[in-house]
């Protein structure tokens, strides 16, 4: 929990105050800090950046901590070179304070540490040139894979496969040779690969010969047939092997497969492990991130500490990222022994975290305290809101908004602002639809599938008038006055 003696200085604009300070009434009595409010003259908090807030910081004797809102642009060295408190960016929205401070009172500042390795194959090597077998192993590795695995096809022997590891070791990568062909296998292994899936006794008696590490399958899945005379002839042999009895589909016998890992920890309990994963991910219509977390997870707590998995199916094609991210995931919730919750949001690529509201009196209040010509538009409650000066719309049909925004007698709505406020009507209909936040000029969350927002304007007539408020309190406030409205200030998401 955050000290009782903590003091945190909180940086807003006019609109966002109110919902902050009724924020704040709850939480820093709950979370045990002082606050205090610096409320600055603009509008739209989001509209700040780092070094206009500089300029105009007043920071109260005593504080311990800034926070400002999240959506302000900029460096936060520009902050800090005035004063000597640490200055921390908030969330984007001021409503999600409490989920802020509720991961910053446990200790997250080595959070990222794993101690699972990543082997992502690239299937059916042999049918690619090696510009495109290169140009997999960068993306792969980009996503967090530790070793390059090279998935030769059954059948034949692919006499290519030299050239290709050796290639990839010239790259620096890691490589693993994914087949039972020895020829294959000793090519690659005589190239640099320095690990092979896998052995069992239809191969071990060459193992010894290739020089590297291998894993070790059972012939028969289901009974571990031959298991362990395979690991006892590797174990004569001095090879290094890592142990896999071999994740089963669905209805082919999952549950029990997950039994045999455990039975194999049992009694080997310190060997190295391998689980292929692909086995669930690729074979279940599923999306992969929760599949991927929780087979992550199971493999965190009994210590299997490498992995195996591939990304062809179009619901698994995040694979090796859910994976890197599951692994940092897994990793602290068991060796800190606290709940994977509230820690790694990129991982929540559908639903997000839990939806806030403004209220109703929050809308009403926007809607009477806005003076420029541009648009909020805001999703919560099963509704779209479009609130203007003096106006408040609300309806589940953007183009119910559409007709009664033109019986309101806004005519000043020309086709790119309409074309705008469709564009961002329709991301609210997304929101709603999937019980996601909205906010107004900023991507909707898909965790680590996030895409940047699509850069886009106000129309010509709204900018025209926004430039001539601007114009004006420019030249009444001179140096001082608020920053230039932007040229995006369709915004309506009130930050800290």
């Amino acid at each position: 929990m955050t000290a009782p003696d903590e003091r945190i200085h909180f940086v807003t604009g006019r609109l966002a105050e109110h919902s902050l300070r009724q924020v704040l009434d709850g939480l820093a009595a709950r979370v045990g800090f002082a606050a205090t409010v610096q409320v600055m003259n603009i509008t739209v908090a989001a509209l700040m950046t780092t070094e206009w807030i500089a300029r105009r910081l007043e920071v109260p004797a005593g504080t311990t901590r800034i926070v400002i809102p999240g959506g302000c642009r900029g460096p936060l060295d520009a902050i800090r070179a005035v004063t000597a408190v640490p200055v921390d960016r908030g969330p984007e929205d001021l409503r999600r304070l409490d989920e802020f401070f509720g991961q910053r009172s446990r200790d997250l500042a080595d959070y990222g540490g794993h101690d699972i390795e990543i082997l992502a194959e690239i299937n059916h090597a042999p049918r690619l040139q090696q510009a495109d077998i290169l140009a997999e192993a960068r993306r792969l590795r980009d996503d967090g894979a530790d070793i390059i695995d090279v998935g030769c096809d059954p059948g034949g022997v692919w006499h290519g496969v030299g050239d290709a590891v050796r290639m990839l070791v010239a790259e620096g990568f890691r490589v693993s040779i994914d087949s039972f062909e020895p020829r294959e296998v000793a090519a690659a292994a005589a190239a640099g690969a320095t690990l092979v899936l896998s052995v069992n006794s239809s191969n071990v008696a060459a193992a010894a010969d290739w020089g590297c590490e291998v894993v070790v399958v059972p012939d028969v899945p289901a009974t571990l047939e031959g298991f362990d005379d395979t690991i006892d002839r590797l174990a004569r042999a001095g090879v290094r092997m890592r142990l896999d009895p071999v994740l089963e589909p669905i209805g082919f016998g999952f549950a029990a497969s997950l039994g045999r890992y455990l039975d194999v920890r049992r009694r080997h309990p310190d060997a190295e492990m391998m689980m292929g994963i692909g086995n669930l991910t690729e074979l279940t219509d599923v999306d992969s991130a929760g599949v991927n977390t929780l087979l992550l997870g199971f493999c965190q707590e009994t210590g299997i500490r490498s992995v195996l998995t591939t990304q062809v199916i179009h619901w698994a094609r995040n694979s090796v990222r859910e994976c890197d991210l599951a692994r940092a995931l897994v990793h602290h919730a068991v060796t800190r022994r606290t709940l994977p919750k509230h820690v790694e949001p990129r991982l929540v690529t559908l639903r997000s975290g839990r939806p806030q509201a403004h209220g109703q009196e929050v809308l009403d209040r926007l809607a009477r305290a806005i003076r420029d010509p541009n648009f909020r538009i805001v999703a919560e409650r099963g509704l779209i809101h479009l609130v203007g000066a003096g106006l408040h719309l609300e309806s589940r049909d953007p183009f119910a908004l559409f007709e009664a925004l033109a019986a309101a007698g806004r005519a000043d709505v020309d086709p790119s602002h309409a074309f705008y406020l469709g564009y961002e009507m329709a991301k609210a209909v997304t929101a709603l639809t999937l019980d996601k936040d909205y906010r107004q000029d900023q991507a909707l969350d898909w965790g680590h599938l996030t895409q940047p927002e699509i850069g886009h304007g106000p129309s010509r007539a709204a900018a025209a008038a926004a430039r001539a408020v601007d114009a004006s309190r420019a030249a009444a406030a001179r140096a001082d006055a608020a920053p230039a409205a932007s040229p995006q200030q369709h915004r309506v998401s009130e930050t800290t």
